[in-house]
């Protein structure tokens, strides 16, 4: 196939489309804000584009993905960070009026998210890609650290985010 055949273009189509969940995942995880997570959502869409054509088939195609998401989501946050564009917004910035009463599963999964958005950049690829159901073997990849580190890195991920339970109940 030529590099800008209609086959290419549609298989390219077809991959955004059968996995796209994977994309909007990694931009929820990222980003706070709608706008954000567009803009992260273009700049995936760019990179996988960019790099489709150099995909081997070594791993899964949704490994693949993962790794170019969280690559090119991570590389975003660091621009970010080195241009001084990060704010974030306290919580009481968030609320909105006449917002119905949360049941205690909403507070809950509320509590995880805020505490996942707490950790660094790689352990929160590593507890999404694990809330996801990867093995480790599977995150090893994507992340490019050893299994035995996932599983260290993933331990003590979970201790911090009971402890973090732990302080908001007390």
């Amino acid at each position: 196939m030529t590099p800008n055949s209609p086959e290419k273009d549609k298989e390219f189509i077809d991959l955004i489309t059968t996995h796209q969940g994977i994309i909007h995942k990694v931009c929820s995880v990222y980003c706070q804000n709608e706008t954000d997570r567009e803009d992260l959502f273009q700049e995936v869409l760019l990179q996988v584009w960019k790099s489709y054509a150099s995909f081997k088939g070594d791993s899964k195609i949704s490994t693949w993905l993962y790794r170019v998401a969280l690559n090119t989501a991570i590389s975003m946050y660091r621009q970010q960070i080195k241009r001084g564009n990060k704010q974030e917004l306290s919580l009481n910035e968030l609320q909105l009026a006449d917002k119905p009463t949360d049941t205690a599963f909403e507070e809950r999964l509320k509590f995880l998210y805020q505490a996942i958005d707490k950790l660094n950049k790689i352990e929160k690829a590593i507890v999404m890609l694990y809330l996801e159901d990867y093995d480790y073997r599977q995150i090893s990849d994507i992340v490019g650290i050893t299994e035995t580190n996932v599983g260290v890195k993933l331990h003590r991920i979970k201790d911090k985010l009971r402890k973090m339970a732990k302080n908001q109940h007390t």
